[in-house]
């Protein structure tokens, strides 16, 4: 996409003679002796050590006399990248003349001291810088200083783009003459044709603001104010060049300008409670005007916000989000009939086997490389599923009772299971309006199942029984959702008996329907089965269970619970906290990309008739349901894993255990991988704030600090803002547990929830998004009866997703369970400012230990046969948390971010 054939270079310097032949002057930007050769630069975040250089004190040969000042001659060399777009033709030729006149970049040094006779800061010395050499996809400019003798240390560098182009800084490097300064800028900067205003870059030294040399204070305000948007002159739709990080409801999902029937209630707010996202400042509707407009083109991020150029024509993460609107008209017109359900079993695994025949015509082969297989000679594409690893290692096993367990803990989403803590089992809504509270799940139904080894008080005493509730969350939902069109719900309760070998058998399964208007509440109780009709009666309740599951996964652990919640610590922490701040510095690669997935996620999946709403049980009430949780459940001093397990009732606090925790099931694999993680992240965390703030009260004055803390409550969560439960910010141990919190959520909590989707979920009878009849025993009618007692199958069938919606889901989970080539895994490489800093390049080598040991730690329980959640005869490994991983499919790997 990005990358250009050598041959460019080639055409850059014919084109560059005819204009120098033209204009009289030589052509000098490129040095054709370059022509071919590949900068080996480092990408973001892999540093090699430099040399933090002054001009002070030190003896040099070839010093000048200017304005009667002793200098010295400073090359600096700046790498950068074009941007590769369609529409910016036009402006090489005029670039090119920057080229030739030597002006491509204007560069200022900033002294990070002050001048001892005045005691103001020093003039800055600049240069205009040259291109020099160019390989696509990087490209090099070269400047020459005369810097005073006594300028001391850089500590900012101020760029013009002199080009009717944007440009990607990558680094600045300065060859001082006891070393070399490295300035990492990692940023676009717009042409001065659009913003005129210099950019700035700091140094990799870091510093609180009350640390700041006095010559870089104005210009570290200067930065942030830009960043809140306050220099923009007047409202409306930011456009691609802006940096401005502000907040909006989501109000921008609904498209009621386009159908009626996509119009959506505002999600954010009194009436749904929900964290806030970027702003776009686009117009509002016409027809509803506290709706946004959804008009062509791409929802605005700040522009170092998306996807880098780095990745070239590999599948990309910005490719995937294309993916998704480009594939989905093309499969439809193939599954002409969207409720049609798949006739047999056998036409589900076709989908692995044979493929679905796509016209050629459609493309989609770049787009989804891994799943279109070319024909040899027909004039047809397939998409041909690759078997997902749970297929492929035990066809069956989604079938087994004990696999449904396991995955509870094992699985895809490891976060709902919870301790059994009173019994009976009773719901906490009006039974006025929803009926009998008590559940229909007795003990005497318990005991036929665990055969009577103990009673119900010593199963609660010894911790016993567990459970997937859904039953509060759904109820009220259960008759609306019935309302729309091939769709159907239950609220559920699924219980669980723990057996003495640390693995969960589910025993009862209890669907509910509310009373309306002219129905009395429904509900019955199902058992694992010992006859024909009850075991297809007992599978017909699991998927109604699982698929309550998928769904919430995917709007609340996964979407809600670290996409959502992550966008405003992101906007806050670049509104209020400096790029110099030690903090932001720490917390930048947890933020890489979420911004621009969470952008397109509003575009094409959590929209109004997007993925989620078409293929997933909730439909349109998919985002009011998760601000129903956000608003009931969500907590932030929750999130971290230590206390989300003990508020589930999954571990508690015991000094004398490893981690602090005893878990309540020994063998579980999410806790006890996640565990080890999270106390890596903690102590590297605890490490990188003790050294930067040594006192309590650094972080009480500490601005800026505080300034983020406080927009993240009152703004970015402001509708949590009264809550009692949020941290205070006033020691070390409070900062630490914020970041780790954050750090987790963004990498561990992220990784867990994702990349096995396609395992898990590729193969769609194991985890169903939605089903679309009820249960044969809800008043059925004579033909319904008879269908299930003639042919099971069938109905088991009827009640999956439909072909196109089950297709659709798989194609979208492939394409999200998907590393980048520029993935960047936790602990892999530090950032340049972590490696400058030799206390903190020393704590990140030991973090990258720890991460390292964890992965020996998760081979080794992989192989070991007494974990039978994680070890046995076709068991799929638990390696979620396994740190790095290739890129692909691959079913491990933590991220820094969430980048996908």
């Amino acid at each position: 996409m990005f990358c250009r054939e050598s041959s460019s270079s080639l055409q850059t310097v014919s084109v560059a003679k005819s204009l120098s032949s033209l204009f009289h002057k030589p052509s000098a930007f490129i040095n054709p002796i370059h022509v071919g050769r590949r900068d080996k630069l480092p990408r973001r975040g892999r540093c090699k050590k430099v040399v933090t250089a002054s001009l002070s004190n030190i003896e040099r040969e070839g010093n000048v006399l200017k304005n009667n000042v002793k200098t010295v001659k400073v090359k600096g060399f700046i790498t950068a990248q074009e941007e590769f777009r369609d529409g910016i033709a036009w402006s090489r030729p005029l670039d090119q003349l920057a080229d030739l006149r030597g002006k491509s970049l204007l560069v200022e040094l900033i002294s990070a001291e002050t001048d001892p006779r005045t005691g103001i800061e020093k003039d800055p010395v600049e240069d205009y810088a040259q291109r020099v050499w160019f390989e696509a996809p990087d490209e090099k400019y070269e400047c020459e200083f005369d810097m005073p003798e006594d300028f001391g240390t850089i500590g900012a560098i101020r760029v013009q783009n002199q080009y009717h182009r944007q440009l990607f800084l990558k680094k600045m490097e300065i060859e001082l003459p006891d070393g070399t300064v490295t300035f990492t800028c990692e940023s676009w900067v717009a042409s001065k044709t659009v913003d005129p205003a210099k950019r700035v870059f700091f140094s990799t030294k870091s510093y609180l603001p009350s640390e700041t040399p006095e010559p870089l204070i104005q210009l570290r305000k200067k930065e942030l104010e830009t960043l809140k948007g306050n220099d923009r002159e007047e409202d409306g739709e930011f456009t691609k060049f802006e940096r401005v990080y502000d907040y909006d409801v989501y109000n921008d999902v609904g498209d009621p300008d386009n159908n009626p029937e996509l119009a959506r209630p505002v999600i954010g707010g009194p009436a749904h409670p929900y964290p806030r996202r970027c702003k776009t400042g686009r117009k509002p509707c016409k027809t509803d005007p506290a709706t946004e407009q959804r008009y062509g083109g791409e929802f605005y991020v700040p522009r170092d916000e998306e996807f880098s150029i780095a990745k070239g024509t590999t599948f990309t993460g910005k490719a995937i989000l294309a993916a998704i609107p480009s594939v989905f008209p093309q499969i439809e017109s193939v599954l002409l009939d969207p409720q049609l359900p798949f006739p047999h079993f056998k036409a589900i695994q076709n989908l692995y086997e044979e493929g679905i025949e796509l016209p050629k015509d459609a493309g989609l082969l770049p787009l989804l490389p891994r799943l279109i297989k070319a024909a040899t000679e027909a004039r047809d594409d397939i998409l041909q599923f690759e078997a997902p690893i749970l297929i492929n290692r035990d066809r069956f096993s989604w079938l087994r009772d004990d696999e449904f367990a396991r995955q509870t803990l094992a699985g895809l989403n490891p976060y709902c299971i919870e301790l059994v803590k009173e019994w009976p089992m009773k719901s906490k809504l009006d039974p006025a309006i929803y009926g009998d509270p008590t559940s229909l799940i007795t003990w005497e139904i318990v005991e036929k199942e665990v055969k009577g080894n103990m009673s119900v008080d010593e199963a609660l005493k010894n911790k016993r029984l567990f459970v997937l509730d859904y039953h509060d969350l759904l109820l009220p939902y259960v008759n609306k959702v019935r309302e729309l069109d091939n769709t159907n719900l239950y609220a559920s309760r699924t219980l669980f008996y723990l057996s003495d070998d640390s693995t969960l058998r589910p025993v009862a399964i209890e669907l509910t329907v509310p009373p309306n208007i002219n129905k009395p509440q429904w509900k019955q109780v199902f058992t694992p089965g010992y006859d024909a009709t009850s075991c297809w009666l007992w599978s017909l309740a699991k998927t109604h269970a699982i698929s309550h599951d998928a769904g919430y996964h995917q709007l609340i652990s996964h979407w809600l619970r670290t996409h959502c919640c992550m966008e405003p610590y992101i906007i806050a922490a670049n509104r209020q906290l400096s790029a110099m701040h030690p903090i932001y510095r720490l917390l930048h690669p947890h933020f890489r990309y979420t911004m621009e997935i969470n952008a397109r996620a509003r575009q094409s999946l959590v929209n109004a008739g997007g993925i989620i709403e078409t293929c997933f049980w909730p439909g349109r009430y998919s985002l009011e349901l998760s601000s129903d949780v956000y608003d009931k459940l969500w907590r932030f001093d929750m999130e971290g894993l230590p206390a989300d397990l003990i508020k589930r009732g999954m571990a508690e606090e015991d000094e004398n255990a490893k981690h602090g925790l005893r878990l309540t099931i020994p063998d579980y694999p999410f806790a006890n991988d996640g565990l080890i993680l999270w106390d890596a992240i903690k102590e590297w965390v605890t490490e990188y704030v003790n050294h930067y703030y040594p006192d309590a009260e650094l972080i009480k004055s500490d601005e800026e600090l505080q300034g983020w803390w406080s927009e993240v409550q009152n703004v970015g969560h402001g509708d949590k803002k009264d809550e009692p439960w949020w941290p205070v910010l006033e020691t070390q141990d409070d900062l630490i547990n914020i970041v780790t919190t954050i750090a987790w959520v963004a990498s561990g909590h992220h990784a867990a929830v994702n990349f096995g989707q396609y395992g898990y979920g590729g193969y769609f009878p194991n985890r169903p998004t939605t089903t679309r009849i009820k249960m044969p025993t809800e008043e059925p009618t004579d033909e319904e009866l008879e269908e299930f007692y003639e042919s099971p199958e069938k109905v088991m069938l009827k009640t999956y997703p439909s072909q196109k919606q089950a297709t659709l889901v798989m194609v979208t989970l492939d394409l999200l369970s998907t590393h980048s080539v520029d993935e960047e895994y936790i602990g892999e490489y530090p950032e340049s400012s972590w490696a400058d800093e030799p206390m903190i390049n020393a704590a990140f080598e030991r973090f990258k230990g720890r991460l390292q040991y964890l992965e020996g730690v998760i081979d080794e329980r992989n192989v070991t046969l007494s974990l039978k959640n994680r070890a046995g005869a076709g068991v799929v490994k638990y390696e979620l948390l396994k740190p790095t991983s290739e890129h692909g499919v691959t079913g491990m790997g933590v991220p820094y971010s969430i980048s996908i």
